[in-house]
């Protein structure tokens, strides 16, 4: 892991975070270079000045060719073979800190975006690691971290490694700032439908998460996670009858759906079913660790925090 830096017209340091792909080719995320003219690259208190790049801006992803750079390149994995509930390690430079901070979560969803897949993690990242790598348990990379959500309850997005295999075959470019809007920038109605219902789910806006996980589940009527959308804004709309009818379809497609186990021992929860609530703990224990324990929390232990679920 190293830092991605550079000199602002301002005079001010702009500054991110990047992974060691290959011998001097560092990997990060585009828009760490939007703010700066001559960036360079940096581990504790060695300099590695950037030759060129290969910019793909639309992915957000960024190759960078240095000189002289002794770091050995991380593993690369790939994103087609995760499973929700399985561990993911961050690496980064969380609010431009010297020393690199590592974050564990579980991963919540992966979404098909092209030749990849997008996952959202519970690996918390701030300020000055986009472009920092995700990996698996075993070491491999799987993702660059790039985008979350705002507030306390944030969503944290990576894009997939196997985009890089495109942006390998990128011409070099040596002129910066790189310039360019990315996927996850463009305006609400075009970004992708797990972004679409992010916003409105985490504002609690039920009658929008409705409208938009509707067109969801009807572009991709089998994808589970369209479905829990609508069925979770369904069940804070007040209708019950739908909602349990759109978690029991999804727990018929995957049984150990965490999220909609999640809202269903909640459910249960309120109406006083505790041999429902407990016996939903124990199934999530052995599906993400990370919801097992917020469910713990929030449901099976809860007091007047109940009344928010």
């Amino acid at each position: 892991t190293v830092m991605v830096r550079g000199y602002k017209s301002d005079g001010g340091l702009a500054y991110g975070s990047g992974v060691v792909v290959g011998k001097d080719k560092v990997l990060t995320s585009c828009h760490t270079f939007r703010q700066t003219g001559k960036p360079w690259v940096s581990q504790g208190e060695d300099t590695f000045s950037i030759i060129s790049i290969k910019a793909d801006r639309w992915h957000d992803l960024c190759l960078a060719t240095t000189f002289g750079m002794p770091t050995a390149p991380v593993e690369i994995g790939t994103s087609f073979d995760l499973k929700k509930g399985q561990e993911v390690i961050s690496i980064g430079h969380s609010n431009g800190v010297p020393s690199p901070l590592t974050t564990i979560g579980t991963v919540r969803s992966s979404f098909k975006v092209d030749d990849g897949y997008i996952i959202r993690s519970g690996a918390r990242f701030a300020l000055g690691a986009s472009g920092s790598g995700l990996y698996s348990a075993d070491g491999k990379l799987i993702g660059i971290n790039t985008f979350k959500t705002t507030g306390h309850f944030a969503y944290f997005y990576a894009v997939p490694i196997d985009w890089m295999k495109q942006l390998e075959t990128m011409p070099d470019e040596t002129e910066f700032p790189i310039i360019g809007k990315a996927f996850w920038e463009e305006d609400d109605n075009k970004k992708p439908f797990f972004m679409q219902t992010a916003i409105p789910e985490i504002k609690e806006n039920w009658a929008q998460l409705k409208t938009v996980s509707e067109s969801w589940v009807k572009a991709e009527p089998n994808n589970v996670d369209a479905m829990f959308e609508l069925g979770f804004a369904n069940e804070h709309l007040g209708d019950i009858v739908n909602a349990n009818a759109i978690y029991s379809k999804i727990l018929s497609i995957e049984a150990n759906h965490p999220e909609t186990l999640f809202r269903l021992g909640a459910m249960a929860k309120k109406n006083g079913d505790d041999q429902k609530v407990n016996a939903i703990e124990q199934q999530l224990a052995g599906v993400d660790e990370d919801i097992a324990y917020e469910y713990s929390e929030r449901v099976t232990n809860c007091k007047k925090e109940c009344e928010k679920l």
